[in-house]
């Protein structure tokens, strides 16, 4: 694995948790009873943005160091995801 490779890698992982942490305990304007003029009700009634970002970067790197474990030690090869045997393998089938 590439240094480019494991950054995107890190990248994707980090944006799919963080699209995922981003509404756990959200408390919503509407919940709070003050709903600021100009803002839909659903907006957050805090700003949480830092801390969820924070909770992402923890949890993005411990599942980013499994996925890059998994590759790199050669457990799941690409040849192991080839389910319409389009690729040509080494091995004997």
């Amino acid at each position: 694995m590439t240094i480019t490779a494991a950054l995107v890698l890190y990248s994707v992982t980090w944006f799919m948790v963080f699209f995922i942490v981003l509404p756990l305990r959200l408390t919503a304007q509407s919940d709070t009873g003050t709903v600021v003029r100009g803002t839909p009700r659903g907006a957050p009634a805090e700003e949480i943005v830092g801390r969820k970002a924070k909770l992402t970067t923890l949890i993005a790197t411990v599942i980013w160091m499994a996925i890059c474990g998994i590759i790199l030690s050669g457990w799941i090869t690409i040849e192991d995801l080839d389910w319409f045997d389009r690729m040509e393998s080494d091995r004997a089938s």
